[in-house]
């Protein structure tokens, strides 16, 4: 087997960058996590000379790859087994279909939710800092508030009605993930591509405590648990609004 390098450029609370972790695992691809400083990210791994400031970020053999739908693709050429798509052409194309949607629906609702905390919750900056072990988190958190309303204005998480909705959304997100795996695109016991997009993304939904009793409990939440059995980050109880709670119980 040809010998493979590989460094991932990561930052600890990005699910799309645990989803590229995971599959350079399942390729069992030898690779170095370098972890980038959250909201410096941009900077960082332009000046690596990656063309956009996102990550994941991947050289792979020298080659520069970013976002998870471009790496799982890269990989697949790279180390054909085992696949991140099916060899048949109506399985790839399902699969190819629920990762396009993990990707572009389904992974902006925990993005958009916590960037959404970091402008109106201020405990929510001081957690997070608390959480990367700056000094001074409470300092820090405060100080940090100019540049929550940057990043949150770039997706526009600063639209409160609009995560609202999203969040009364996600039961309807999730019900579509659990059929997924009821049709077998994912949660088999091969995981694809998919599977890392949207297991990923529905492990860091499950980090929020206040969503995480909706969660549990789904074939979703099963897939995302077995996948990443751990996270690095939480957010406690009673961040979210407790008035945007009731649609997810019904």
């Amino acid at each position: 087997m040809r010998r493979v390098q590989a460094t991932l450029y990561s930052i600890p609370p990005s699910h799309p960058c645990h989803a590229a972790r995971l599959m350079l695992e399942h390729k069992r691809i030898d690779h170095k996590v370098v972890e980038v400083i959250p909201g410096t990210h941009a900077v960082a791994v332009r000046a690596l000379g990656f063309q956009r400031g996102t990550v994941p970020a991947l050289r792979l053999d020298g080659r520069k790859i970013q976002g998870t739908t471009e790496i799982s693709r890269v990989l697949d050429q790279v180390r054909p087994q085992p696949r991140l798509f099916p060899a048949d052409p109506q399985r790839r194309a399902a699969v190819e279909e629920a990762e396009r949607w993990g990707d572009e629906v389904l992974q902006n609702a925990p993005r958009l939710i916590t960037r959404w905390l970091a402008i109106y919750r201020p405990q929510m900056r001081v957690h997070m800092a608390t959480e990367a072990g700056v000094p001074a988190p409470t300092l820090v958190g405060h100080a940090n508030a100019p540049v929550a309303r940057y990043f949150g204005r770039k997706v526009g998480a600063d639209d409160t009605e609009r995560v609202r909705a999203l969040v009364a959304d996600l039961p309807e997100m999730l019900g579509h993930v659990d059929g997924l795996i009821a049709d077998g695109v994912i949660g088999g016991e091969q995981p694809n591509a998919a599977d890392f997009q949207i297991g990923s993304t529905v492990r860091a939904l499950l980090t929020f405590e206040d969503l995480a009793p909706a969660i549990r409990g789904r074939p979703a939440a099963d897939l995302a648990m077995r996948l990443m059995p751990e996270f690095p980050t939480s957010v406690p109880a009673g961040f979210i609004p407790a008035e945007w709670l009731p649609p997810l119980h019904g």
